[in-house]
């Protein structure tokens, strides 16, 4: 039996899982916290990439990677390692969560002339977390460093380089981490160095872009090591994602991506046109809202994530005509950047508890299913939907989700899902097919909506929601 290992490297931590490259059975894990620089927290936006290597080494204890034959790299999308000429970090890595380069990305945009160049350009409108929004905030706010910058590296780069061996002189990403940098195009496959010029006034050396089966070389001690990816293009690997399936990730924001065959073009700029890790390609939207909405309602109401599931079964459809429109922090999908919550539809009969809890179930769901349809609008096809995320595993959501997305909604088992797609992107390598490995996706549920009821009280719910959003924000309102 040949073993592959899988290594996710996020914001906060490594995990790492040691596979059957057959099967895809998880025979072995671990995991280990980054090291923090000293006088920061968790949410800290830069580093040192030698705590990655710390943790990673911390993460493999015990005999993790013994009989492994392959390895894959997954890593936090977006981020800049700048190495100057000789390969020396210029600074500390800049992570995908540093905020200071809002403004930077903004300038970006005009600097192109507005959205449409841009989405032309690289199939995007470049966001705060793109690599090149850090590199115009780097020229603009560390020109000295911006100056010594000759290559720059995303964190799953820079650990496959470190695990071929610093003396390696091959720098190597793939489809998927380069279409999140803002100079590479998955439309034409070419890095843009004018809009690396544009960001950073000078051109850089950039990696090789691998193939989606194609190794990036060996270690020292004969280790196959795989192409790696990005975090999100892992994970859509790690459960075994198709054309027409759709991921809905409910953190703090919500992610919503679906692999489809062609780039998708929108020059709205609320679709970020990203590759995959298979050749395929990631279109992806998201809301500043999810996870939070519920979070906020159950301490309005004094209880926790699972007593606000419980009270929002005990309401019906529709929440005796509550409607609570969840832009708490204004919101992406749609574009209300200052628009605040409201809650509508208040009555002696419907101010309790469980329809407060359920307004909230239905207000987030609706406006990530608000978001799955930006996405079909542009041909992308949504059969089926997996639900990440914490949340995403609440009764109350795993109930009240099929009916309003009127689709079958698959809850996946907990799992360091983005590790076991590096996993199977390892084991892809060292078969060498042109398809990666079958694997199953075990203990996952699937919870479909019955084909007329429950599929009729999801459009009342939507037809509820729409009618509130589009009286609240006209703007909103289809052609």
């Amino acid at each position: 039996m040949a073993i592959v290992a899988g290594i996710d490297s996020s914001t906060t931590r490594t995990r790492i899982v040691a596979c059957d490259a057959e099967t895809g059975a998880v025979l072995r894990d671990g995991r280990a916290p980054h090291p923090l620089p000293e006088g920061a927290d968790a949410r800290t936006t830069e580093t040192d990439p030698q705590n990655w290597l710390h943790s990673l080494g911390e993460a493999a204890t015990g005999g993790l990677l013994e009989g492994v034959r392959a390895i894959g790299v997954s890593a936090q999308q977006h981020g800049l390692i700048g190495l100057d000429a000789g390969g020396v970090l210029v600074r500390p890595a800049l992570l995908w969560n540093d905020p200071r380069s809002a403004g930077a990305a903004a300038a970006l945009i005009d600097a192109l002339g507005g959205p449409a160049p841009w989405v032309e350009a690289i199939g995007s409108v470049p966001l705060p977390t793109y690599t090149v929004a850090k590199l115009r905030w780097l020229a603009e706010f560390e020109p000295a460093s911006a100056k010594r910058v000759a290559e720059v590296l995303l964190p799953h780069d820079w650990l496959v380089w470190q695990l071929l061996g610093r003396h390696s002189k091959r720098r190597t990403t793939d489809r998927g981490d380069a279409s999140g940098t803002g100079y590479w195009s998955p439309l034409t496959g070419e890095y843009r160095q004018d809009l690396v010029k544009l960001a950073l006034g000078h051109e850089l050396r950039v990696p090789e872009v691998l193939a989606p089966a194609e190794p990036a070389g060996h270690t020292p001690e004969g280790l196959l090591i795989s192409a790696g990816t990005g975090d999100n293009m892992a994970a859509a690997l790690g459960l075994g994602l198709l054309p027409g399936d759709a991921v809905v990730s409910l953190g703090g924001n919500g992610t919503i991506f679906a692999v489809h065959d062609q780039a998708v073009i929108d020059t709205s700029g609320a679709i970020s046109s990203y590759a995959d890790a298979t050749g395929r390609h990631l279109p992806m939207v998201g809301t500043l809202n999810a996870a939070q909405v519920l979070r906020s309602m159950a301490a309005m109401l004094g209880c926790d994530l699972a007593g606000l599931s419980e009270l929002a079964l005990q309401s019906s459809p529709g929440s005796f005509g509550l409607v609570l429109l969840p832009y708490l922090d204004g919101e992406r999908t749609p574009r209300l950047p200052h628009a605040a919550g409201t809650l509508t539809g208040l009555r002696a009969e419907s101010m309790a508890p469980q329809h407060l809890a359920r307004a909230a179930v239905e207000g987030m769901l609706c406006n990530i299913a608000d978001a799955l349809d930006v996405l079909r609008a542009k041909g992308v096809a949504v059969r089926r939907v997996f639900l990440l995320g914490t949340v995403g595993r609440l009764p109350a959501v795993r109930e009240i989700a099929p009916m309003v997305f009127g689709l079958p909604v698959v809850i996946p088992p907990a799992g360091a899902h983005a590790a076991r797609g590096a996993a199977r992107q390892a084991a892809w390598a060292l078969a060498g097919t042109p398809e990666p490995p079958q694997w199953e996706l075990p203990e996952a549920t699937v919870h479909s909506p019955d084909q007329e009821h429950d599929l009729a009280v999801g459009r009342a719910v939507r037809q509820q929601y729409g009618t509130v959003r589009e009286q609240v924000h006209p703007e909103t309102k289809a052609d």
